[in-house]
C-alpha cells in the first residue's frame, strides 16, 4: 500500500518553520535571520568536518571525512553548510551578498545509489517550497557526471531520503530521488539538456522539476515523484565532483528559496501531462514529452522507435527520443478515446471512437499509417483492449443491459461472444503472448483485482489479492512479467488525478514490486505499452499546477 505522510501541525499559508535556534517559531520568508552586513561582502567559509573517520584512500593514506552534527555557520540565506557523507577533500562555500551568488567547491564519490558524498549548503524548513537558481560549472571538469544540485532531503545522514534536481557536467538534467533511508537512488531524466536556470518544487509529498527556456520562462520538464518526507527537512544547494580525488566548483546565482504557490482546486489549476518511459531493471524514468494539457494511454509501436497516444480525440505519434508529435489520419473518427492499440504483425491500428452512435464508443480498425476506419463492433458502447497473437480475434469491454463484461469478436468482423458473466465490472482484457490466456481486472470480489481466464472464457482465476484496487494488466512480450496500475482501497472506479502506483508482478513466483509512485489514474496506461524488447514500458503521469504559478 502507498504510505501517507503524517499531517503537519496547522500552519497559515506561506509560513515556514525556519529558525534553527527556535525551530518551533514560525517565521515568514521575509523574516529570515541572517548575519550579513549591508553592501557587497565576499567571504570564504571553510567546509565543516562533522566527524573524522579513520579511513585511508587507496594508495595514498589520505584520511576521509564523514558528515555529522555541526554548529551553524550561515552562508547567505542558508543556515549552515558542510560535507555530507565521506569525502577525501573538504568542500567550501563562497557567498557574494551583492550578487546573491554561491560558489561551492565539493568533492565526493557521487550522489547516487544508497549513500551520498558532497558539499551542501542548507536551511531547515517545513511546508511547501520552491528552490530556484542559475547554475554554472567552473572549469572543464574531470568527470562528465559531476553534479550541481538543488536538493530537499530528510536529514544530513549520507543515506538520507531525498529529492534533487541534478545538473550534470554533460548537461544531463534529472530529478533524482531516494525514497527510503539507505535505498537505491532513482531518477527521472528531463527532456531538456543543459538548462541555465533550474527549480525544484515541493507540494505535499510530490516533487517536480522545472527548467527555464532562453526567455526565462519555466516549463515542467519531467514527471513528478511522491516521497513522504517528515517535517522539518533540509533544503539547499550542493556540489559533488563524482570523483573522490577531485574537487569541482559550481556557481549558484539568483538563488530564490520561497514558499510554493498555495494548492489549488482542479478548476483553478493547469493540468500537465508527461509522457514517460521507465526501464524495468532500474526503475529509472525518462520524460520524452510534457505539455500543459491532457493526453493519454501510450502504445509502443513495433519498430521500437515511436509511440502512439491520444489527445483531443485524435491519435498522435511521437519518436521515443522525443520531438514534436504528429496527428494520424483516422478519417471520420475524431473522437478517439484512450482504448487503442496495434495489431501483432504491426500493420493495423485499432481504435475506440465516440464519433458515431450517439457518441457511444465503437471499435474500428484502420491502417497503422492512417486511413479510413472499418467498423468491427455493431453494438455500443464497446472499448477495445486486446488483440490475440495470431491476429484473428479482438478482446473488448462492452456494456450490455447495464453490465460491463468482456467479449471477443473476430478482427474481420462478425458476432461478439461474451466471456464473463460475474456480477460487477470486468475490464481491461489483454492476451498473454502465447494466446492461451486473457488477463483482466474484475471487482467481483468486492474490490478491483487482476484475474485471468482461458481465451475461450473458461478457468477464470484470481491473480492479485491485495487491499488496493488493481487495474489494466499488461503482460511483457516474454510472458514473464505483468505491469498494472494500483489505486488506494478507498478509490472507486478508475478516475483521473489520483495517487497511484505502477506495480509489476513476476508471474512465476507472484512477487510484486513497486516501479513508480505518481499522480495519475485514468489515462496513465490503459492499453498495452511494453517496448518490443520487453525492457521498458511507457506511461503518462500528471500534475495539477496553480495557474498563477505556472511558467513563472
Amino acid at each position: 500500500m502507498d504510505r501517507r505522510r503524517s499531517q503537519p501541525p496547522e500552519r497559515r499559508a506561506g509560513e515556514l518553520t525556519i529558525d534553527s535556534e527556535h525551530p518551533n517559531v514560525a517565521l515568514r520568508f521575509g523574516e529570515w535571520r541572517t548575519s550579513l552586513m549591508p553592501g557587497k561582502k565576499t567571504m570564504w567559509l571553510t567546509a565543516l568536518t562533522f566527524a573524522t573517520v579513520s579511513a585511508f584512500a587507496a594508495g595514498n593514506g589520505t584520511r576521509a571525512r564523514q558528515a555529522g552534527a555541526t554548529a551553524a555557520t550561515p552562508a547567505g540565506t542558508f543556515d549552515s553548510h558542510g560535507d555530507v557523507g565521506t569525502v577525501l577533500h573538504p568542500g567550501s562555500v563562497e557567498y557574494d551578498s551583492a550578487k546573491r551568488s554561491y560558489t561551492i567547491a565539493g568533492s565526493g564519490e557521487n550522489i547516487w545509489l544508497g549513500s551520498d558524498a558532497f558539499q551542501f549548503a542548507w536551511k531547515k524548513l517545513s511546508g511547501d517550497i520552491t528552490l530556484t537558481a542559475d547554475i554554472t560549472f567552473l572549469g572543464k571538469g574531470v568527470n562528465e557526471h559531476r553534479k550541481a544540485v538543488l536538493m530537499i532531503r530528510q536529514n544530513l545522514d549520507a543515506d538520507s531520503p531525498y529529492v534533487d534536481v541534478a545538473l550534470h557536467g554533460s548537461g544531463l538534467t534529472s530529478l533524482q530521488y531516494r525514497e527510503e533511508k539507505g535505498a537505491a537512488t532513482h531518477e527521472i531524466q528531463a527532456d531538456i539538456s543543459a538548462p541555465k536556470r533550474l527549480r525544484i518544487e515541493k507540494r505535499g509529498a510530490y516533487f517536480s522539476m522545472w527548467l527555464a527556456d532562453e526567455k526565462g520562462e519555466f516549463h515542467l520538464a519531467s514527471g513528478s515523484t511522491r516521497i513522504a518526507l517528515k517535517e522539518p527537512f533540509y533544503a539547499g544547494i550542493g556540489v559533488c565532483s563524482h570523483d573522490h580525488d577531485v574537487v569541482e566548483k559550481a556557481v549558484f546565482s539568483n538563488v530564490e528559496l520561497k514558499p510554493a504557490e498555495p494548492a489549488a482546486t482542479a478548476a483553478a489549476s493547469t493540468l500537465y501531462s508527461a509522457l514517460e518511459i521507465i526501464t524495468v531493471a532500474s526503475t529509472d524514468r525518462r520524460a520524452i514529452y510534457v505539455a500543459p494539457e491532457r493526453f493519454e494511454a501510450p502504445n509502443w509501436m513495433p519498430d521500437g522507435k515511436n509511440l502512439l497516444f491520444n489527445r483531443n480525440g485524435r491519435i498522435e505519434k511521437i519518436a521515443v527520443a522525443g520531438g514534436i508529435p504528429q496527428i494520424l489520419d483516422t478519417g471520420f473518427a475524431t473522437r478517439c478515446n484512450n482504448d487503442h492499440g496495434i495489431s501483432p504483425e504491426g500493420t493495423q491500428l485499432v481504435i475506440s471512437d465516440n464519433s458515431q452512435e450517439e457518441h457511444r464508443s465503437l471499435v474500428y480498425i484502420l491502417p497503422l499509417g492512417g486511413g479510413a476506419p472499418r467498423r468491427i463492433t455493431q453494438k455500443s458502447p464497446s472499448y477495445w483492449h486486446g488483440w490475440s497473437p495470431d491476429g484473428k480475434t479482438l478482446a473488448f469491454v462492452g456494456e450490455r443491459n447495464g453490465d460491463f463484461d468482456i467479449y471477443a469478436i473476430p478482427a474481420a468482423g462478425g458476432e461478439e461472444k461474451q466471456l464473463t458473466t460475474a456480477k460487477g465490472l470486468d475490464d481491461g482484457p489483454e492476451y498473454s503472448p502465447d494466446g492461451n490466456y486473457i488477463y483482466f481486472n474484475s471487482e467481483r470480489t468486492g474490490h478491483m483485482q487482476i484475474w485471468r481466464m482461458r481465451a475461450d472464457g473458461s478457468e477464470q482465476e484470481q491473480i492479485t489479492f491485495g487491499e488496493g484496487n488493481d487495474w489494466f494488466p499488461h503482460i511483457s512480450p516474454d510472458g514473464e512479467k505483468m505491469v498494472f496500475l494500483t489505486y488506494d482501497a478507498s478509490v472507486k472506479g478508475h478516475p483521473e488525478n489520483k495517487d497511484v502506483m505502477l506495480r509489476m508482478m513476476t508471474l512465476k513466483d507472484k512477487k510484486i514490486t513497486v516501479l513508480a509512485k505518481l499522480f495519475g489514474g485514468q489515462g496513465t496506461m490503459n492499453v498495452p505499452s511494453w517496448s518490443p524488447d520487453g525492457k521498458q514500458f511507457a506511461f503518462v503521469s500528471y500534475q495539477l499546477v496553480p495557474k498563477e504559478g505556472a511558467g513563472k
